[in-house]
């Protein structure tokens, strides 16, 4: 990473200033968390900011509240910051304070009210120890454009001295990750910095280089799979974007897979073909006929070479262990000095056995640098492989990025620079 296209936390005088720090702790579910890892990867920055002397307001976004066709947002205890805020003070023993607005429309809080200048002020007077705003997608002005957007991230902007921004899976140019930019000084903190770092391992890797992507639609996967396919030596597909490339390639029949995909798919077959060998194809799937269960008599495994074109397929739920096993994908990833992980295999959580077997045929390489996306990878890995998850976490081998999204839109614009939040930390 070019140390001078960023302002960097440490250089930042801290000391006395409110800090305003922008995180992606984007990790409760029906308010729950499931994993926190992504907040433990945030501490560094905050208890350095208080090492400084510094005073922090902290922010996330949590879940969709937002109904993208009415435009309405669901302020709920399901998207609330508070499991955060009961995991962070019970963890650190601190007490933080998290304000209660009022001025609320269907479209979500209007802004920031002045009674949050109360807990500004208890929070200067050391009162408590820090501010935690409400998500912020519960704001009108969070997602908006042009006035609204600016009128909300000048208030955040207000609250503060100094904005930080450490999160770097929220890559979406939202008020509370690029506008407010405009209006304070600002850094990158540390786990920014570390994920840009390992992001140039992507970028500038040590080869051969194995990518293995999955997903559930092709139409988000599509720029980043061509990006991938130009840049990695083999490339490995799985879940509905692989079903809807053997549909593209085989003319096969798979239940579930839409027409959309399978236009997007069609045309990524025909990319692939400037590409002779680079993409992988795992040879055992798993057809099941339900998909609320790996229910034996009601499932089968198939090889794909002896599938007849035209053929019409139940729901197709995992790629079946064998595929692991044949020795041209043993060779790719044992040969393999860089692996990048964007994926969960099967239908989960029922169909688990094709990224068991991927989990662990990529730690078979002792030599190799691995590189996990986060959000359903990372907890998938911890799921099925809870010992392996712990030794990547402490492993220099692995590093597990704490947003896969925003590493696959890194390396769809060929620069982290394309992602707009980090863009707007280089004005």
């Amino acid at each position: 990473m070019d140390k001078l296209n960023f302002k960097l936390l440490q250089d930042a005088d801290l000391k006395g200033k409110t800090v305003l720090v922008r995180v992606d702790h984007n990790v409760v579910k029906k308010g729950i968390i499931h994993d926190p890892y992504r907040i433990d990867a945030t501490i560094g920055t905050l208890f350095y900011i208080i090492a400084k002397g510094g005073k922090i307001i902290l922010m996330t976004h949590v879940g969709r509240p937002k109904d993208k066709k009415t435009g309405t947002i669901n302020i709920s205890d399901d998207t609330s910051v508070q499991p955060i805020v009961d995991y962070l003070q019970s963890k650190l023993h601190i007490t933080i304070g998290v304000p209660d607005f009022h001025q609320y429309e269907s479209k979500g809080y209007i802004g920031i009210e002045t009674s949050i200048n109360h807990m500004i002020k208890d929070l200067k007077e050391n009162t408590i120890d820090c501010i935690y705003l409400p998500n912020t997608r519960w704001f009108a002005g969070e997602e908006s454009k042009g006035e609204e957007c600016e009128r909300f991230a000048n208030q955040l902007a207000g609250l503060a001295d100094i904005f930080v921004n450490d999160a770097f899976g929220s890559w979406q140019p939202h008020a509370s990750t690029v506008s407010v930019t405009k209006y304070l000084p600002s850094y990158a903190g540390f786990l920014m910095q570390k994920e840009l770092q390992n992001l140039d391992r992507i970028y500038k890797p040590e080869r051969p280089f194995v990518a293995v992507v999955a997903g559930a639609k092709f139409d988000t996967k599509i720029d980043s799979l061509n990006a991938l396919l130009k840049v990695a030596d083999q490339l490995v597909l799985g879940g509905v974007i692989y079903n809807a490339y053997l549909c593209a390639k085989y003319g096969f029949e798979i239940k579930g897979i839409e027409a959309e995909d399978m236009e997007h798919a069609k045309v990524f077959v025909e990319f692939a073909k400037k590409y002779p060998g680079k993409l992988i194809e795992l040879p055992y799937i798993i057809e099941s006929d339900i998909m609320d269960g790996k229910i034996e008599g009601q499932h089968r495994r198939l090889d794909i070479r002896k599938i007849k074109q035209g053929t019409k397929l139940n729901y197709v739920l995992d790629v079946a262990k064998e595929s692991f096993l044949e020795k041209s994908v043993l060779e790719v990833f044992h040969n393999a000095k860089t692996v990048f992980v964007n994926a969960v295999m099967g239908y989960t959580p029922f169909f688990n056995e094709g990224t068991i077997a991927l989990d662990q045929l990529i730690d078979e390489n002792l030599e190799a640098v691995k590189l996990y996306g986060g959000g359903d990878t990372m907890q998938e890995l911890k799921r099925l492989l809870p010992g392996l998850y712990i030794v990547a976490l402490d492993n220099p081998k692995y590093y597990i990025f704490t947003g896969g999204g925003a590493v696959l839109k890194a390396i769809q614009e060929g620069t982290y620079q394309g992602l707009e939040p980090v863009k707007a930390l280089c004005r």
